[in-house]
């Protein structure tokens, strides 16, 4: 039988806390969510000013990194290029995305979440969901 790690609520509300308290300092509005290893959504977050459509969005990041178990900004460069690689449509459900923000939580080698900006640029998005990710990561 193989067991896999996974992350809690506690884990899951500190990289959101984390996330949105850096998002505030910039003086940003975004959403925020955490899943775990199978991208369920744990915990969500949508700061005020944040577009509705960040909403989806960032839980759709966040499943796609998950799942995917690499970040959605990597799947995203290959359905560009499609000499390189395929179309997003490829993967058969319409929740992959492959916009920059959505990162896996990778502990001991293992997949065990993800965590997800949206309503930013891909770069912001990105930077944030790192922090979010590289909080839980450390052992």
């Amino acid at each position: 039988m193989k067991t896999h790690q996974t992350i809690d609520y506690s884990d899951a509300r500190r990289a959101l806390d984390l996330i949105l308290e850096n998002a505030s300092q910039m003086q940003k509005a975004a959403s925020v969510a955490v899943a775990d290893s199978h991208g369920d959504l744990i915990c969500f977050a949508r700061m005020d000013g944040a577009p509705v459509s960040s909403i989806q969005i960032a839980m759709n990041k966040a499943w796609t990194a998950a799942r995917e178990r690499k970040p959605t900004k990597e799947i995203g460069d290959k359905v560009k290029h499609s000499e390189k690689g395929h179309d997003i449509s490829y993967y058969g459900d319409p929740r992959y995305v492959g916009w920059g923000g959505g990162i896996p939580i990778v502990k001991n080698n293992e997949v065990i979440g993800a965590v997800a900006v949206s309503g930013l640029s891909s770069s912001e998005d990105i930077a944030l969901a790192t922090l979010g990710a590289e909080l839980i990561s450390r052992p």
